[in-house]
């Protein structure tokens, strides 16, 4: 990008281009079906994801991992301990700081959802022909590997889609 706005010509065909457009809507559509009809609301999953990722963290770790104020993960946290996924703790070397941690049930959630977008995804995939699924991996590593581990840590801790 140029000036904030301006789209510069890009040296990708439009119908590969096109092809990726369609291919990202695809699986943030298989990502969105895998936590359909949760037990808990979005935003509450988000923060059992962190737990999940990260281990027993405490509140303000987790705020930031989320991008969001303190305030709301004590409003997260509040429902998630009176629903038994996840518990909370306090640091031995300093009884303010308010430390959080999954339970198994909360757990459980985190690895259904989990299995159900693998499942899910090895439906779909399983669809296409070996070599073809082998090349569109191996395209998928190496676009990773250009964009780095830490790309999407800035935008999907912001979005709905968390993690997944």
């Amino acid at each position: 990008m140029g000036r904030t706005g301006e789209i510069q010509p890009s040296r990708t065909p439009a119908d590969e281009l096109g092809a990726f457009e369609v291919a990202t809507r695809d699986l943030v559509g298989v990502a969105l079906r895998s936590i359909e009809r949760l037990e808990v609301s979005l935003p509450q999953f988000r923060l059992l994801l962190v737990l999940y990722e990260r281990g027993r963290s405490t509140s303000t770790q987790c705020a930031q991992a989320l991008n969001v104020a303190g305030s709301s993960v004590t409003r997260l946290a509040d429902r998630l301990d009176a629903s038994a996924h996840l518990v909370r703790g306090a640091d031995p070397s300093n009884r303010s700081v308010v430390t959080l941690e999954l339970t198994e049930h909360g757990r459980r959630l985190v690895e259904q959802v989990t299995a159900r977008r693998r499942r899910e995804l090895s439906r779909l995939l399983d669809r296409l022909d070996p070599a073809q699924r082998a090349a569109c991996a191996s395209a998928l590593r190496t676009l990773h590997e250009l964009l780095g581990d830490d790309y999407a840590a800035h935008v999907h801790l912001r979005t709905p889609l968390l993690g997944l």
